[in-house]
């Protein structure tokens, strides 16, 4: 098969080739959404490199979350329930990634919570099984969240609801960007060795990105809400980091994903409350 986009040998790809093939990458990383191979440079068998490609990871989120979104404006002109809907929306944001975030968080709580040392917490955190800690932060998180977009539905409407949820998905995935680009690495062998770290460039680009993508939120609610919103959840996403190096001397993929569902939390509370 071949592209007629295809650069020439030696040729670096064009701008749009490198979005597309940047986007996908993080697509399949981060989510099950079957895709073929969409451009020249993309190579769905390559391990992704997020030292170059972190910068797509906000435009991933918020395709990742567009099936939820979608479900939850066709749900919400019917006659179900907010909450019915919510929850509804909150498992589809978790079918779409395989719940990656989501045990990220479950295994965090077990791991750092449940162990008096930093070897053993990285252990508690490899076992498969979830304990009592992981399944409360499940409980918590999932419960408030559907309250949280069953809220919004009721005050805003489907849409309006639906574009403050991709909203949070597009600024937690580019907050858990940022603390991948600054914090040390848990284990040598980690996520970090594997893919690479986001270098500073980057990051950058992803708040770019991420700003880019808050647009239609900002048309939704006060500047002052959303700046308070903005600050508190880049804070809730530097206290995660800060927790995972007293508990375990830096980041693993499930303190990433805790990262991005604590950080994606706080914005929906912020814009709720």
């Amino acid at each position: 098969m071949t592209f007629q986009d295809e650069p020439g040998e030696g040729q670096e790809p064009s701008l749009p080739q490198r979005i597309l093939c940047d986007t996908a990458a993080c697509l399949r990383f981060f989510s099950r959404l079957p895709l073929p191979r969409l451009s020249a440079c993309d190579n769905p068998a390559a391990l992704p490199d997020f030292s170059a490609i972190a910068w797509a990871i906000p435009i991933a989120g918020v395709l990742i979350a567009l099936p939820a979104a979608l479900a939850g404006v066709l749900l919400g002109y019917t006659g179900l329930p907010a909450l019915a809907v919510g929850l509804i929306v909150t498992g589809l944001l978790a079918a779409v990634t395989g719940a990656l975030h989501e045990d990220g968080l479950a295994d965090i709580a077990d791991g750092f919570f449940g162990g008096a040392t930093a070897e053993r917490r990285l252990a508690i955190m490899k076992d498969s099984q979830i304990g009592s800690f992981g399944a409360l932060a499940l409980i918590v998180s999932v419960g408030l969240k559907a309250v949280l977009i069953a809220t919004l539905l009721e005050r805003l409407g489907p849409v309006s609801a639906m574009v403050l949820v991709l909203g949070s998905e597009a600024l937690s995935r580019c907050l858990m960007a940022w603390q991948w680009s600054v914090l040390p690495a848990a284990r040598p062998e980690g996520l970090g060795h594997r893919f690479g770290c986001p270098d500073q460039a980057a990051v950058v680009l992803a708040a770019v990105a991420t700003l880019v993508l808050l647009i239609p939120s900002a048309s939704l609610l006060p500047v002052p809400a959303l700046l308070v919103a903005l600050v508190l959840s880049a804070g809730a996403a530097f206290a995660v980091g800060r927790l995972a190096i007293a508990k375990i001397g830096g980041f693993t993929g499930d303190v990433l994903g805790a990262v991005q569902q604590v950080s994606g939390l706080v914005f929906l509370i912020c814009i709720t409350g």
